[in-house]
């Protein structure tokens, strides 16, 4: 299914949709994996990001002539590659960021089976267990107002720590994404004032 550039303007805020459109314009053209896309709010916004991409990265002089805001938005977009690699890679760079359209980019790949993801999530979250930090807020305000979406991240998460990773963690709390996850519960019990629910075992 070929993605178009109103694909492409729906997955950030109405703020963002120039960059988002100088961005496409240096894109390869590709294709969007016929899943639906997921849907978040971001602020009081609702937008809707691919669930897989299939293009060709770019040069790096390319990359490097966008401002830096383009840069963030395509490393956003590449986060979604069909292939592991490539996302852990333009995950990388957006993971330290605390601006609230990248957030479900960081916390959708929180949720998927590759566990060197996970590590570098965490990486780049450094000021996460912090109170008060730019993460710690702009997180916590992203889980407050999805909740359907934390409670499926998390279910997730522990289907593939069962499947793929309980012979090297035998017990959830030991495994890097249960930590991720109560980082991220924190972050909204600090936005909220109030007891988070629980979707995972006991850490």
């Amino acid at each position: 299914m070929a993605m178009t550039d109103d694909d492409l303007v729906a997955a950030f805020p109405h703020h963002l949709a120039n960059d988002v459109r100088a961005v496409s314009a240096v894109m390869p053209e590709a294709r969007i994996a016929p899943v639906s896309p997921f849907s978040v709010y971001v602020g009081d916004e609702v937008v809707a990001i691919p669930y897989r991409i299939y293009q060709d990265e770019l040069p790096v002089h390319v990359v490097c002539a966008l401002t830096g805001v383009q840069q963030a938005i395509l490393h956003c977009l590449y986060s979604r590659h069909s292939n592991g690699l490539v996302r852990q890679r333009h995950l990388e760079q957006i993971a330290s960021s605390d601006e609230a359209w990248a957030v479900p980019f960081v916390v959708q790949l929180a949720g998927e089976y590759v566990l060197e993801i996970l590590e570098s999530i965490q990486h780049g979250l450094s000021d996460l267990p912090f109170k008060r930090s730019a993460q710690r807020l702009a997180y916590g305000d992203f889980v407050a107002r999805n909740p359907g979406f934390f409670a499926r991240t998390e279910r997730r998460v522990v289907s593939y720590w069962s499947c793929y990773y309980r012979w090297k963690f035998p017990v959830f709390g030991t495994y890097p994404g249960c930590h991720l996850l109560e980082l991220l519960r924190a972050a909204a019990v600090d936005h909220t004032g109030r007891p988070w629910p629980r979707h995972t075992p006991p850490g």
